[in-house]
């Protein structure tokens, strides 16, 4: 009896040791405001980030009818929904199963990433063309965005593609690179909008637009699922250096290109290493979504216009604000490079190439004019003449309780458009394509 008395004792110290004092807490529900002003630039957003809104508006719906609940189904954020596979598992579980043993536990790592994570992307991803020095493993591509953003500051002038993953576009009003919303384009000042347009087969006229310091581009697209050819990428590059541009080159869904030829990495394009850096993710490689874990590549060569080396910087930023992916993390990530599992990689892609194709026949068989879906994860639908995309958002999920992307969301350029996403189970995404055909067609 002494003795559970005791322990109930320790146990009950052990957690109020961890919990706050509440003693001088005050009992006034009145509320005061700190002296602080808030960043301007936050107030130049306009509303919430796009995935969220989609999230509450679906909410919303299933509030106001929750006898559908049941009936929901995702096309809309691009999150994987298969397992991760055995041999990659095995090596996250490995990984955390050394941190229980004396011999196996380790603390921080480099911030850079693990040496040999850090030379099998490079051999492995990059055939050797790229550095192991180079290469800056992550918690994810969304994240390295904003750190390479830290490195260029708030006096540069930004160029995105519209539509485009709204990530560069929010960063950079956050950095303090724009003006405000132009109301009537729906457009930051201070930000060079590249139109991607069907016409245009969804690759900017670069030459046509203005110089800017910093010009993102993505490949295979979020959200129009364009794959930038060789000869694309070339010009791209071409126009870049003799701008004195640096190019920020994202390749999250660099492993759905299954067409010959078709580049997978900048790095591939002659001059690529002297203007352009490179994110990517395991993301969408190994369904590692909520795992978390990325890289960039930053060339030796590429350099400000004072000659320092912009690898400096960003290692600077890395080193500062950051303390490593996880060493578990890093572990998945060495297995997911294994032929094991790069043969599992290339089981998932082709399951999501499948949900894709399916969904881009069944749009195509209602009538409606479609892209990608061939060599990227995404459907890019174009709506009807006039068909504003936020309405068709409403209406699809009103009609079949299918929630999709609306194009505009991508930017002014995506209004009149909706992505599908091709993340969800194969029995999901062939619900879906009946449920369209029978509500749309």
């Amino acid at each position: 009896m002494k003795l559970t008395s005791a322990l109930s004792f320790l146990m009950l110290a052990s957690a109020t040791a961890f919990a706050p004092s509440t003693s001088n807490t005050q009992s006034s529900t009145s509320l005061s405001m700190s002296k602080v002003v808030r960043n301007p630039n936050f107030g130049k957003l306009v509303g919430g980030y796009l995935f969220p809104e989609i999230g509450r508006r679906r909410n919303a719906y299933i509030e106001a009818n929750p006898e559908m609940a049941s009936r929901i189904i995702s096309l809309g954020i691009g999150d994987t929904t298969q397992p991760i596979p055995e041999h990659i598992l095995s090596g996250l579980v490995t990984s955390a199963s050394k941190l229980g043993t004396k011999e196996g536990y380790s603390g921080y790592g480099a911030e850079q990433g693990m040496g040999p994570l850090r030379a099998k992307i490079a051999d492995k991803l990059y055939n050797g063309i790229i550095k192991d020095s180079e290469v800056f493993v992550s918690d994810g591509a969304k994240c390295d965005i904003m750190r390479i953003q830290q490195v260029f500051g708030s006096g540069v002038i930004t160029a995105v593609q519209d539509p485009s993953y709204p990530v560069y576009v929010d960063t950079s009003v956050m950095m303090g690179q724009t003006g405000e919303i132009n109301k009537e384009t729906n457009q930051y000042d201070n930000i060079v909008y590249m139109p991607c347009t069907a016409e245009n087969e969804f690759f900017p006229d670069i030459e046509s637009t203005s110089r800017a310091d910093i010009v993102y581009f993505c490949s295979p697209n979020n959200p129009t699922g364009a794959a930038a050819t060789k000869e694309q990428l070339e010009h791209l590059v071409k126009v870049c250096k003799e701008r004195g541009s640096i190019l920020i080159f994202d390749a999250a869904y660099a492993p759905f290109i299954r067409t010959e030829g078709v580049p997978k990495s900048i790095f591939e394009i002659e001059g690529a290493r002297e203007v352009a850096i490179e994110v990517n993710s395991f993301s969408k490689y190994a369904g590692f979504t909520g795992v978390r874990l990325g890289w960039t590549v930053v060339p030796d060569e590429l350099t400000f216009s004072d000659g320092s080396k912009v690898r400096d910087d960003f290692n600077r930023v890395m080193t500062t604000a950051f303390n490593g992916a996880s060493n578990i993390v890093q572990g998945g990530g060495l297995a997911c490079l294994d032929e094991e599992g790069l043969a599992e990689i290339n089981t998932l892609i082709d399951y999501y190439l499948e949900n894709a194709k399916l969904l881009k026949e069944a749009m195509e068989s209602i009538g409606y004019k479609v892209f990608g879906g061939t060599d990227a994860p995404y459907v890019f639908v174009q709506l009807p003449e006039g068909k504003k995309s936020w309405d068709m958002f409403s209406e699809i999920l009103e009609k079949t309780q299918v929630v999709t992307i609306p194009g505009a969301g991508f930017g002014p350029g995506g209004e009149g458009y909706l992505r599908l996403s091709a993340f969800a189970p194969r029995d999901v995404v062939i619900e879906a394509c009946e449920r369209l055909k029978e509500a749309l067609a």
